[in-house]
């Protein structure tokens, strides 16, 4: 799989994940153009520091099933803040608070925005236009 393809399946993979999370305010910056360490910086909110804890726990354990592992991991003690770093990709998981403080999002303000969940499939098939009915 090319490099891009694979950023952003995984980009997409920790996005699900933090929504079946709960996580709140999913942002995903494409720094591609502006960063050399990383593709893409997924950013959520977390309602507490365990509510952080567990939403870090899941993008890990998602991951894990496509066989991806972390390259690193900071602050999961405190759970105030949490960055887990997956190469391509860079998960900030905060309290609100601490996102607003940070403000992450006006730091890379030159960063594409990347509408959450345009990558997934409708879950409905389309539907088939219906036949005119014969007039009587």
């Amino acid at each position: 799989m090319p490099k891009v393809a694979k950023a952003k399946k995984t980009q997409q993979w920790i996005q699900d994940a933090l929504e079946d999370a709960k996580t709140q305010n999913i942002a995903v910056l494409d720094v591609r153009k502006i960063s050399d360490f990383t593709d893409y910086m997924v950013i959520a909110t977390g309602t507490s520091n365990r509510h952080v804890q567990s939403s870090a726990d899941k993008v890990v354990e998602t991951l894990r099933g496509h066989g991806l592992r972390p390259v690193g991991t900071e602050g999961k003690q405190l759970g105030d803040w949490v960055l887990i770093d997956f190469g391509d990709v860079v998960v900030h998981l905060m309290r609100e608070q601490t996102r607003d403080f940070y403000n992450l999002e006006k730091l890379w303000s030159d960063a594409k925005h990347v509408e959450p969940g345009k990558h997934k499939e409708t879950a409905r098939p389309p539907r088939t236009p219906r036949k005119p009915k014969k007039a009587k």
